[in-house]
């Protein structure tokens, strides 16, 4: 399949809802936020062998690349809107494989209220790239920042914390003795993270300092304390667990440090007024999604992770780092 039919067969249907990409038969598409609202915009990038395995489902891959994009979204408080998609393609991705590719795009696109607009496709002598960049909207002033926590502020988390990160170790067989559905539930939340965009959108007036976690709790805790000027406390044991991370965890206690800082969680992190503690749980049960306070902000700089007794845990990195 050759450039102009994976356009035309592949990717042009994917832009079926969105007026203004023009079917992907011109140069650019036209895209412009709605009255009162900002335009909001990320771009998040796949590389083979470093944000995916080489032989994961295409499928998958391409879910993982637009989910992620949409988890910055939800740290902005924003609605998806459309997106462009640039791809770097090895011999090895024949039609079969990009057939999958699109099914999966095609998939999430339905179940987020999301179209492409536009992109650009190359070939590669290296491994499988592909670049999404996403656009959304959110009303003026309602945007939520990195830089806004507060000593005195709750740490508040969405889901569950380090399921990503031990599906990758099952998948690359460095973690074993678990039982198959505990295995594939793992695998599962590696593969497919979930963009928590409906939570995003109810945080306005209740958040303070927003992150999503993408390169580990502690990491990205510190990211969010570095923009805010302040730091952070976490009480290890009130982190929220799954059932399989905690027979993981019985399995290897040593674990507890992938769980902290080894990513692709993709679940929201936040701060917040203690008194919007209980607002914030009625807003989890309504959307069926567990909300936890798991820390406190406080003056200073850094994050430190205590243990049951309040004790500082060491830890040999904070997350993941590309260089």
């Amino acid at each position: 399949m050759d450039e102009f039919a994976l356009i035309a067969e592949l990717l042009a249907p994917l832009s079926n809802g969105a007026p203004n990409a023009f079917g992907l038969t011109d140069d650019a598409a036209l895209i412009s936020p709605s009255p009162g609202h900002h335009l909001v915009v990320s771009k998040d990038m796949i590389v083979a062998g470093v944000h995916c395995l080489a032989d994961d489902d295409p499928g998958l891959i391409a879910r993982k690349l637009l989910r992620v994009n949409l988890s910055d979204l939800a740290a902005m408080g924003a609605t998806p809107r459309a997106y462009l998609l640039g791809l770097a393609l090895p011999k090895e991705a024949d039609e079969t494989w990009l057939r999958s590719f699109a099914g999966g795009l095609a998939l999430d696109q339905a179940a987020f209220a999301i179209h492409l607009i536009g992109g650009d496709t190359v070939s590669t002598g290296g491994p499988f790239t592909a670049s999404l960049t996403v656009f959304g909207e959110v009303r003026d002033g309602e945007e939520l920042r990195r830089s806004a926590a507060r000593p005195g502020d709750l740490v508040f988390v969405s889901g569950c914390f380090g399921d990503a990160a031990l599906g990758l170790a099952v998948l690359k067989g460095s973690l074993k003795g678990l039982d198959a559905s505990d295995e594939a539930l793992l695998r599962d939340r590696y593969h497919l993270p979930r963009p928590r965009i409906g939570l995003g959108l109810r945080l306005s007036g209740l958040a303070h300092g927003l992150i999503d976690v993408s390169d580990g709790l502690v990491a990205d805790l510190g990211h969010l304390c570095v923009a805010s000027k302040v730091a952070a406390e976490i009480d290890v044991p009130r982190l929220p667990l799954s059932s399989a991370a905690r027979a993981a965890l019985s399995l290897d206690s040593g674990l507890l440090e992938t769980i902290l800082t080894g990513g692709d969680d993709y679940e929201l992190l936040f701060t917040a007024d203690p008194e919007n503690a209980k607002r914030l749980a009625t807003i989890g049960a309504e959307l069926d999604l567990p909300i936890a306070a798991i820390g406190r902000i406080t003056e200073g700089r850094g994050v430190a992770a205590l243990d049951e007794s309040g004790v500082k845990i060491e830890l040999s990195s904070t997350g993941w780092r590309h260089f």
